[in-house]
């Protein structure tokens, strides 16, 4: 059975009202972010990409650079369930699935949903969970449905899935496998601010804790989220744009474009990659008020997109290169035509 095709008329006052609303609405949410995160502007236009995409996003930090406060500011612009599961070393699958429980006045099982059965989840200290329960969000990130009791349960829509790691401490941590990485559409890594963005810091938190809770936001609703994702993956990419795309990541197997790069990654990139990036370059051109997409869009999100889903080679690694670096010297070989 063939997909039925429909075409919106743009053109219409009706949809050119409509999508000037669900804009306004994108905008205004990530104003809520911007105002609550200082000096992070590219993490809040990845939290807002994957939002667009549907895509998982994996944040990397040091203690106290607002990982998990940037998760649930973006949980209350968004009219959309939300849960935060803590890592432990002691964590069960169940406890992030959930679980048959028997109920005896009925004399049957019934399954009690776990936190995974939310819109958007924050799994925080990802690296902390054991490789059971990395397992189970596996198939969550994947399929959007959990397998428990021998049936399968179907995931909300919209379902997004947030984790954060601290790349600092290693004791008690289980490093993610690289199927369990290659399911995130970003790796986002944050620094440390600077001096004048601590200083905002400061004074936000002090005028947080004097001042009255704050007002609710305008949430963005999940039908103007709906039409929000429409046009992001509607926006156009050229295929001059596609093939640099697909060079970039083709450039990660071959010997021919970049071959010092090429030796020091033992696994490149896998297709995922080349979808990832396409995407993302979609959603970062909609975020800019455009409809299509440029070269510009691609090398912003190259490193976030492509770097988490290679795996370089041990000399490589002992020689002090990273995917990332590898990722950036990349973008300076292979050029858009």
């Amino acid at each position: 059975m063939q997909d039925t095709v429909v075409e919106i008329d743009r053109t219409s006052p009706e949809t050119t009202k409509a999508d000037g609303e669900v804009s306004r609405r994108i905008k205004a949410l990530s104003q809520h972010l911007t105002a609550g995160l200082i000096g992070r502007s590219p993490l809040v236009e990845r939290l807002l990409i994957g939002l667009l995409t549907g895509g998982h996003l994996l944040i990397e930090g040091a203690p106290g650079l607002a990982k998990t406060r940037a998760v649930k500011l973006l949980s209350e612009g968004v009219d959309a369930t939300f849960a935060r599961i803590q890592c432990t070393p002691d964590l069960m699958p169940a406890d992030l699935t959930g679980t048959p429980v028997f109920r005896p006045d009925r004399g049957e099982f019934e399954f009690v949903r776990g936190p995974v059965f939310h819109s958007l989840v924050l799994v925080d200290e990802i690296n902390r969970a054991p490789p059971k329960v990395q397992s189970a969000l596996l198939e969550a990130m994947a399929e959007h449905q959990v397998t428990a009791g021998g049936a399968t349960y179907a995931l909300p829509d919209p379902f997004m899935v947030v984790a954060t790691q601290n790349p600092i401490e290693h004791e008690g941590t289980f490093p993610l496998p690289e199927a369990q990485l290659d399911r995130f559409l970003l790796h986002v890594v944050i620094d440390l601010p600077d001096a004048e963005s601590e200083r905002e810091i400061l004074d936000l938190v002090e005028r947080e804790t004097l001042s009255a809770p704050r007002q609710d936001v305008e949430q963005l609703s999940l039908d103007a989220l709906g039409q929000a994702r429409a046009d992001a993956m509607n926006v156009h990419l050229a295929p001059a744009l596609k093939d640099y795309i697909v060079r970039l990541v083709t450039a990660t197997r071959d010997f021919e474009t970049a071959p010092e790069i090429r030796r020091a990654i033992e696994h490149p990139v896998s297709p995922r990659g080349t979808l990832a990036l396409a995407t993302a370059a979609k959603a970062h051109a909609y975020l800019a008020g455009r409809d299509f997409a440029t070269p510009e869009d691609v090398e912003e999100l190259a490193t976030d997109a492509l770097a988490h889903r290679m795996v370089l080679t041990w000399r490589a690694a002992a020689d002090g290169e990273t995917p990332r670096k590898l990722v950036r010297q990349l973008l300076e070989q292979v050029r858009p035509l």
